[in-house]
């Protein structure tokens, strides 16, 4: 199995992350019409909770094995590579028992006392399961990019969303009739079959490879086996896996408590608890999904970051870390600026072609200028990481996190900002988390950002804006959807133009490619 270099392995992660994105929001463009706004609420509500318990199994493990991973293949130690496997696995197991087991047990009281919605207990119960299978699958897609070969993880992931969609569809439609609790339990269910099927692929890749990793690194024979004992293994495993778990723990943690502060503030406000889990539901059904759609870059951007500024890292190539953290930045920039402006000034018709609710469109007006910074945050956190300093990507997150839980307290209860207070308390803490990691990161490693590319992307993305704007509100045509067709095809090619004419991507970056073979 061939190592991919940097951008290959980006770019394959890319590649299974867009298809992936793509096809997920057929779900979320179904959904919203299957079971309304207050189905997806019931459904959103459990997610938060899910990923608090992940984050415990599975938020340091992944980048834990990928790093030694990465280094017990580059002194050769095959021995020690399994231990690192077999190490990961009972960890991640004997969590995953102990959290379902809890979770069954109180997802009662969970429902009805925190999320003031009884419900959502039916929801809880259905994700129970997943918390082991994505655990496992969490170790073997931090094996392979240790191994830096991401291609079974992108095969897993588009298995994964496939599966899932259907399942999600499926299972909803059938328990309709039900009631809206039962609806949403079974797309949670959904997901769960979806993450099986994408375990079993993965799996079956390990299974598949390790053969190969064996003999390669017997016929090298360049080194010699030295590997450590298991307890040294798993001390240096926990090394890494604590600090960034708790890392992400202060974001998912605060994931959770925003969304217990979310219906409790609302209901503070006088608001029904029906109407503030459907307007919960379409902030985080609806609004944030679309936010999220060109995060798919920096997320791959992310995975490849940390092994190869880990490898440079190592090496003391500074020359290195700037050019790939500057290949991330700026690739974050050019691709997500478009996606804003977009999100900006077509945010109702957008709401209104994928889910039929145009009055959602206000909430991701408000959240659109923000994004640009959701876009830059994914490479600048990995970066931290991948230079062992997760303890400020730890402090970065509370200070955000403690910050917006403040503001959902003192906006949201408020009558005449309701939900749009919870929105100005996420706009806050994703810049400032941001602005946090950026000046962790130049204060570490004396990064600059050229300025010129913020000021020519910042050009071409209002010019696209304008003319996005002008194409749809004026009335050329009777058709709405049509105007938004040719606003959204004539703003994005006149977009790319910009690019290339103010030479935001020239033909080096075509070169780093995976299918281009240079001469």
């Amino acid at each position: 199995m061939n190592r991919q270099s940097f951008i290959q392995g980006t770019m394959i992660l890319l590649a299974a992350g867009l298809i992936n994105r793509i096809l997920a929001f057929a779900p979320r463009i179904a959904m919203p019409r299957i079971i309304g706004a207050e189905g997806v609420g019931l459904y959103q509500l459990g997610y938060p909770l899910l990923i608090v318990v992940l984050t415990f199994i599975t938020g340091g493990i992944p980048l834990a094995v990928a790093k030694l991973v990465a280094a017990a293949e580059s002194d050769g130690e095959e021995r020690k590579v399994k231990t690192i496997v077999r190490l990961s696995l009972f960890c991640t197991v004997l969590l995953s028992l102990l959290f379902t087991a809890a979770i069954v047990l109180g997802s009662s009281w969970i429902s009805s006392a925190l999320l003031n919605d009884s419900r959502v207990r039916y929801t809880i119960l259905a994700m129970s399961p997943m918390i082991l299978i994505v655990g496992v699958s969490s170790v073997y897609r931090g094996y392979f990019q240790g191994r830096q070969n991401m291609i079974p993880t992108a095969l897993s992931q588009i298995t994964e969303t496939v599966i899932r969609i259907a399942a999600m569809l499926l299972f909803a439609y059938w328990l309709l009739p039900y009631g809206l609790h039962f609806a949403a339990a079974g797309a949670m269910f959904g997901v769960t079959v979806g993450e099986l099927s994408g375990l079993a692929v993965i799996a079956f890749q390990y299974m598949r490879t390790r053969g190969f990793y064996a003999a390669a690194a017997l016929n090298e024979n360049s080194k010699n086996e030295a590997s450590r004992t298991s307890p040294a293994l798993f001390r240096s495993l926990m090394r890494i896996a604590i600090p960034v778990t708790g890392s992400r723990l202060v974001g998912s943690g605060s994931y959770f408590l925003e969304s217990v502060m979310t219906v409790q503030a609302l209901a503070a406000a006088g608001v029904a608890a029906a109407v503030a889990t459907a307007q919960y539901g379409a902030l985080q059904g609806m609004v944030i999904p679309v936010l999220l759609l060109p995060g798919v870059l920096t997320y791959s951007l992310s995975v490849s970051l940390v092994p190869s500024l880990s490898e440079a890292a190592a090496r003391s190539d500074m020359k290195t870390i700037h050019k790939r953290l500057h290949q991330s930045l700026r690739l974050a920039l050019v691709t997500g600026a478009p996606f804003a402006v977009f999100m900006y000034v077509l945010a109702e018709p957008i709401c209104y072609y994928l889910y039929n609710e145009p009055e959602v469109g206000a909430m991701l007006k408000m959240m659109a200028p923000a994004a640009i910074f959701l876009y830059f945050q994914g490479p600048l956190q990995a970066t931290l990481q991948a230079l062992d300093r997760p303890g400020a990507a730890l402090l970065n997150t509370f200070y955000g996190a403690a910050i917006k839980l403040t503001l959902i307290f003192l906006l949201a209860t408020q009558p005449r900002f309701g939900i749009y207070g919870v929105i100005a308390a996420i706009n806050v803490n994703i810049v400032l988390v941001t602005m946090l990691h950026w000046n962790s990161v130049v204060g570490f490693i004396k990064y600059r950002f050229p300025i010129a590319d913020l000021i020519k992307t910042g050009a071409a993305a209002c010019l696209t804006g304008y003319a996005a704007h002008a194409l749809f509100v004026t009335e050329w045509s009777s058709s709405p959807l049509l105007r938004f067709a040719a606003a959204a095809l004539g703003g994005g090619l006149l977009y790319l133009c910009c690019v290339f004419l103010l030479k935001l991507v020239d033909k080096d970056d075509f070169g780093r490619l995976p299918f281009h073979r240079k001469k």
